[in-house]
């Protein structure tokens, strides 16, 4: 489908280009503007009716965004910032450099100035800096009928109206009701007794993953952010959440592995940037390494006596950092999901020694009968070999299922107690168990 839009576009057949852009749908037509030249996206982007430009222009990259708006007219920035939903319109400026902001913010109305203002200074990542003012608010003295009146007034310049939240004079947050209760009670019931006074709410200045998870927990489409004085400042949508949950995932994944967490795509993010959020941890665990080299020399007496024991510290060091990250990670996914609190600590010990153990034992039954059979070693270089694989393996699921814990106990990111800080540590643990059970039963 898009060939045929270039194709358009090549030959200048605007008039058939421009009815053949209504076929798509926004989010398609973000991806194919992102993929154009400058000045055929600002084309595109102008041949569009407005309203659709608008919308596409929310799904445009930052990359492509901050062009357009230093592309464009007064005007045009003027119909996009009245027009762009407010948590919409914060992302974007959260994403520009301080010139786009200046040029946005000139051609915004007053009040949206101030509003703004106060929302872009919420801290980072809280429920203030990702919610929208864009919600639906109810009295509880209306009736239905007056209610569905109101939604039908203002529910084009709403993000969403699948609930309506009561508030009192003050905007103090009572109740919330779903569009689908409201359209089928009667007409001339109150408000009052049809709403629902349980609600689930965040505050301003929670974090985002908290947030999160009260989604995720509840099921919900949309939550209700209140101020520190119970007064009902906006809502966080379910689009919203999926964003944060994708940023938060990936987040983890770099610190598991050892990266420092960035914001920006890998392909639009320069060598330089990439590479120094690499190296630090990169300096940490090489650093850390030298622990291992120092053990091994300390025990260099034992090696030269027995020289095939070096050739199965590989395999153990292998072994006991692989077991740990499974263990890492499934009890830092547990931790994200609520499913594991820091009061577990002791069950999650227990489980994951049994777990070792039972692993452990496979593990070392299969490689003994390996060595034995394909290595032609002595059976006691053998059974100290396995030994310290079990040891290793127990070790390992140990320190990975606890790390994690710790980490939350103290208030650190248990994403950073992952494989990297893990291995680092079973590694040294697994070489003095192993030159200690050479010397002691090897006699060396």
């Amino acid at each position: 489908m898009t060939e045929k839009l270039l194709e358009l576009l090549k030959d200048k057949k605007y008039k058939e280009l421009k009815a053949e852009l209504q076929e798509f749908n926004s989010v398609d037509l973000a991806d194919f503007m992102d993929e154009l030249p400058m000045d055929e996206t600002l084309i595109i982007f102008r041949m569009m009716p407005k309203d659709v430009a608008v919308e596409v222009f929310s799904y445009i990259s930052v990359e492509r965004q901050k062009e357009i708006i230093n592309s464009i007219t007064d005007k045009e920035i003027k119909h996009i910032i009245d027009e762009l939903f407010f948590d919409d319109m914060i992302d974007l400026l959260e994403e520009m450099p301080a010139n786009v902001v200046k040029k946005i913010l000139k051609n915004a109305k007053e009040e949206e100035r101030i509003l703004i203002n106060h929302f872009l200074n919420y801290p980072d990542n809280s429920a203030g800096s990702i919610m929208t003012i864009e919600y639906v608010d109810l009295k509880k003295n209306m009736t239905v009928r007056q209610a569905i009146d109101h939604i039908k007034k203002i529910e084009l310049d709403k993000e969403t109206i699948y609930n309506c939240y009561i508030t009192n004079p003050n905007r103090r947050l009572e109740g919330i009701i779903s569009l689908r209760r409201l359209v089928t009670s009667n007409d001339d019931q109150l408000i009052e007794d049809i709403m629902n006074t349980d609600v689930i709410f965040a505050s301003t200045h929670d974090d985002q993953e908290e947030v999160a998870n009260l989604f995720k927990k509840y099921d919900l489409i949309a939550l209700p952010v209140v101020d520190k004085e119970n007064r009902l400042t906006g809502i966080i949508t379910i689009d919203d959440i999926v964003d944060v949950i994708e940023d938060e995932n990936t987040e983890d994944f770099e610190k598991m592995a050892g990266l420092q967490p960035s914001e920006t795509e890998y392909l639009d993010t320069n060598i330089f940037s990439l590479a120094k959020h690499r190296i630090v941890w990169l300096l940490v665990l090489m650093i850390s390494a030298t622990f291992t080299g120092r053990i091994i020399q300390s025990y260099e007496n034992i090696l030269q006596s027995v020289v095939i024991l070096a050739a199965f510290i590989p395999m153990l060091m292998d072994t006991g950092g692989n077991a740990g990250a499974q263990s890492s990670t499934l009890i830092i996914r547990g931790l994200a999901l609520g499913e594991i609190k820091t009061k577990d600590f002791l069950r999650v010990i227990f489980k994951e020694f049994s777990i070792s153990v039972l692993v452990g034992l496979s593990l070392a039954t299969v490689n003994f009968i390996r060595i034995l059979v394909f290595e032609n070693v002595d059976i006691m270089i053998a059974f100290t070999v396995n030994l310290t694989l079990l040891v290793t393996v127990v070790t390992a699921k140990l320190v990975g299922g606890a790390l994690p814990i710790v980490a939350i106990k103290f208030k650190v990111d248990p994403a950073i107690m992952a494989s990297p800080l893990i291995t680092t540590i079973v590694d040294a643990i697994s070489l003095v168990v192993y030159f200690y059970l050479a010397s002691l039963l090897l006699g060396l």
